[in-house]
């Protein structure tokens, strides 16, 4: 039972979704000047064409609102590599690059390289980590670590509150 359908004829749908019928075009653009609405095409390819009686003003504000309560930051994964024997000036100047990855809610992998005779002083090192992650209780809190990923390397993961 395929019926051919005049070309100027559309399926007419309410602002509440109700279905209105087939109507011609002048009839439903008749319909949307009396509800004050605006006649809005949804689907041009189905036969016959339908459209939809809408604030179209309205509609393309609640779908601004719906992306902007969409907006999520996913979290990246930052590193920052800081030596055993890295002055106060630099931890704290990389302590400042830390604190800002955190407050943007990315997570932090903070990592240090142990170097020949470096590698005798694992206790040293796993302290100087603690440390440096304690710098960042305020926003931030340590997920994992300090510990030895390997034989010359010492990681921890820091992750925003």
């Amino acid at each position: 039972m395929n019926e051919q359908v005049r070309a100027d004829t559309i399926r007419l749908i309410g602002p509440d979704g109700d279905q209105l019928g087939i109507v011609s075009r002048d009839e439903a653009l008749e319909e949307a000047r009396n509800r004050e609405l605006d006649l809005v095409e949804v689907a041009p390819d189905a036969n016959p064409t339908v459209c939809k009686l809408l604030d179209y003003g309205k509609f393309k504000y609640r779908q601004k609102k719906k992306r902007q309560g969409q907006k999520h930051h996913r979290a990246r994964l930052k590193e920052m590599q800081i030596g055993l024997n890295t002055q106060e000036h630099d931890l704290a100047f990389k302590a400042d690059q830390v604190r800002q990855f955190l407050q943007d809610h990315d997570k932090v992998l903070v990592y240090m390289r142990l170097r020949g005779r470096e590698k005798a002083h694992v206790d040293m090192a796993l302290e100087t980590m603690a440390t440096f992650g304690r710098r960042f209780e305020d926003v931030g809190q340590v997920e994992s670590g300090p510990e030895r990923a390997s034989s010359g390397r010492i990681t921890m993961l820091l992750k925003p509150k």
